[in-house]
């Protein structure tokens, strides 16, 4: 009895390992499924573009009071690049002066929630990304499970361990002998959905509206907390403040510093 289990499960290890693939499987449903998606990838870019609303208008005091911080930012952590003292303290008195300081006026945080509720055409915006997302990738489901579920199609042509069988193998009901190789059609239709971004990018270019990872991290972003600008104003005027005695220019001296280098790397040599 033991002889005979081992016989049979050999053989259905070699048949699983030996399995012939139908040529026809290439073509009538390899290249079909990968010809749909590709297809239907093109008309979601361009239906996207002509159901977008176009970009939102951004108040322009929303946008100096951005500037703000990244200029005073930048005077931070690029203040040894100025000469002059007196230039130094010109460009922080023009942030932090108490009276006329551009980092001293009180600035109000925008809800970008509340912000999405009362604006319709950012509601109507993303309710159409979304839309646009969803249907075409769950009629393509529904498609390619009615018509080619079941079916073994391709094979990858270097092992793979037992944890890419759920991967490789959806749909089959005899996925527990068969080889964790083989890949099924339903496991093909998910491997196209997921890979084909660096094909769209090639031929649609970079700001194609088929990467639905960034429309999500998007999406997320734009329901996700603003930035806190009456935080950023008071932290960036601190910064500013705690810089009293400045050690030098970066570029004083430079003549001499380089020349130690030098010498100093001679004499190792």
């Amino acid at each position: 009895m033991a002889a005979a289990s081992t016989t049979g499960a050999s053989s259905s290890s070699a048949l699983s390992n030996s399995l012939t693939l139908d040529p026809a499987i290439r073509t009538w449903v390899l290249v079909p499924i990968s010809l749909a998606m590709f297809l239907i990838g093109v008309i979601r870019h361009h239906a996207s573009r002509l159901l977008a609303t176009g970009p939102r208008k951004v108040e322009l005091k929303a946008v100096r009071e951005s500037q703000a911080v990244m200029r005073a930012s930048r005077l931070r952590m690029n203040h040894a690049w100025i000469s002059r003292e007196a230039s130094f303290r010109m460009r922080r008195a023009f942030f932090n002066d108490k009276k006329e300081g551009v980092l001293q006026q009180k600035v109000k945080n925008n809800n970008p929630q509340a912000q999405m509720m009362s604006d319709p055409s950012m509601m109507q915006d993303m309710m159409m990304k979304n839309m646009s997302m969803i249907i075409p990738q769950s009629l393509t489901f529904m498609w390619v499970s009615f018509f080619f579920s079941g079916f073994v199609m391709a094979k990858a042509p270097f092992p793979l361990t037992q944890k890419f069988r759920v991967m490789l193998q959806r749909g089959i009901d005899i996925s527990g002998s068969l080889d964790v190789t083989y890949v099924s059609s339903l496991s093909w239709y998910f491997m196209n959905m997921f890979g084909m971004r660096g094909l769209f990018t090639l031929t649609l270019g970079e700001g194609n509206a088929i990467d639905d990872t960034a429309l999500m991290q998007q999406q997320m972003e734009q329901a996700g907390a603003g930035m806190d600008k009456a935080n950023a104003f008071v932290m960036e005027r601190e910064n500013l403040e705690l810089i009293e005695a400045r050690d030098g220019m970066v570029y004083e001296k430079a003549e001499e510093r380089a020349a130690k280098v030098l010498k100093r790397a001679l004499r190792a040599r």
